[in-house]
């Protein structure tokens, strides 16, 4: 049996936010909740869910309701590392500081 997950407060508050503004993008398109919920290939007590922020729904669910309203593309660009500035300054400190051709062993002709 799974754990029960209570995820913290800053991720309750993202995903009411995410909500929120498909709730918002849903209604701008004047679009009835049956119509997204079939084209989300979900119910529409599950869209009432994820327009609440609800942390029980799938991120797949999230998914398929963005790609109804057309907003997919900036679910991919979340973790994308042109925007993970703490990612690509720790892979920057990992670089090493000088770099050292092998030599060969072997005389080269040339002598």
């Amino acid at each position: 049996m799974p754990t029960p997950h209570t995820p913290p407060a800053a991720v309750k508050r993202a995903l009411r936010k995410l909500g929120a503004d498909l709730h918002d993008a849903r209604r701008r398109r004047k679009l009835p909740m049956a119509v997204v919920a079939e084209r989300a290939f979900t119910s529409r007590s599950t869209l009432q869910k994820v327009e609440a922020g609800d942390t029980n729904v799938s991120i797949g669910i999230y998914a398929g309701v963005l790609q109804a309203l057309g907003l997919l593309d900036g679910l991919s660009q979340i973790a994308d590392i042109g925007n993970d500035k703490v990612g690509q300054a720790l892979a920057s400190a990992d670089l090493p500081k000088h770099v050292h051709l092998k030599r060969s062993t072997k005389p080269s002709r040339d002598a």
